[in-house]
């Protein structure tokens, strides 16, 4: 018994729509969503009286799913705000895009930020960090050469 794939990342947020625009302008596409609830969404994630409301997206070669999830009910911990790339624990996903440059300044009128800057590494790849809505931190690869 193997993996056959990756299915899909979760991430929780508190503002869905906010999020689900982010990754949206970055050019991943909305799938389906809505409201989920019951016993056995109570079971699966081991909690109690579970009300959450999903985005479920994609991105254009159908390959990689991104599942944002609003829980409405019970209410969680806060995270650390604005976590360093280093704090242990789920830090970034990553996408490789065509044009970094364009994709950051599409994602800045968003009102993303660079975590730091665009770099080049080594002849294969220019990349960086961008933390948007919720502080997720996405790591951008344009492919070079």
């Amino acid at each position: 018994m193997t993996i056959q794939r990756m299915e899909h990342v979760g991430i929780v947020v508190e503002d869905l729509a906010a999020a689900t625009a982010f990754f949206v302008e970055l050019g991943l596409e909305l799938r389906g969503g809505g409201p989920v609830e019951g016993g056995w969404v109570d079971r699966v994630v081991g909690l109690e009286s579970v009300r959450v409301e999903i985005a479920m997206l994609e991105t254009p070669d159908g390959h990689g799913r991104l599942e944002l999830a609003k829980f409405h009910a019970p209410s969680g911990r806060g995270g650390e705000e604005q976590a360093a790339a280093n704090t242990p624990g789920i830090r970034h996903v990553a996408f490789a895009v065509d044009d970094i440059d364009a994709v950051v300044a599409g994602l800045r009128a968003r009102g993303a930020a660079l975590v730091g800057g665009v770099e080049r590494y080594e002849d294969r790849y220019r990349l960086c960090y961008v933390r948007g809505p919720e502080d997720i931190i996405v790591e951008l690869a344009e492919q070079i050469g």
